[in-house]
Parts: structure tokens; C-alpha cells; sequence
């Protein structure tokens, strides 16, 4: 299992549970993902820390003064 942080600027969007869907972003020295329809989005990973699984689990949705973020759990043992 991997868990991973998303920020989701508004409240409400995604609940613990929801079952969600990836997308993976190519910038030139690494990759980034995006919860669909544009709900949360993580930081850059290195291309050795690329995800495997496109589907996750919402595990927790925390809220910080720079907005909320939205723990997502995959299903993988290891980053590519």
C-alpha cells in the first residue's frame, strides 16, 4: 500500500471512501497526478517514484492553512 498527499482547494469536493481515478502529468524531469475531474492534485515525483495504480481510496481529508489535503491510498508495494 502507498499512501499519497493531494491538495484540494475547495471543501467538499471528495469524502473518506470515494474510490477515485488518476491521471498522471509529464513534466521534463518528472511526473505529477491529478484526482479526476480536476478535484486534487499532488506534488512532483521523480520518475523512479512514479505510480503504478491509477485507482485509489480516499483514506482522510485533512485541513491546513494552505487548504485541504486528501490522503489517497494505492494499491501498489513498491514506486516504479
Amino acid at each position: 500500500m502507498r499512501l499519497i498527499d493531494f491538495k484540494m482547494e475547495r471543501q467538499g469536493l471528495l469524502k473518506p471512501g470515494d474510490k477515485v481515478k488518476i491521471s498522471e502529468g509529464v513534466l521534463p524531469q518528472s511526473y505529477y497526478y491529478t484526482v479526476d475531474p480536476s478535484l486534487a492534485m499532488s506534488a512532483n515525483f521523480l520518475f523512479r517514484e512514479r505510480l503504478k495504480s491509477r485507482e485509489g481510496i480516499v483514506r482522510d481529508i485533512e485541513e491546513k492553512p494552505g487548504g485541504f489535503y486528501v490522503k489517497v491510498e494505492f494499491d501498489e508495494d513498491e514506486p516504479v
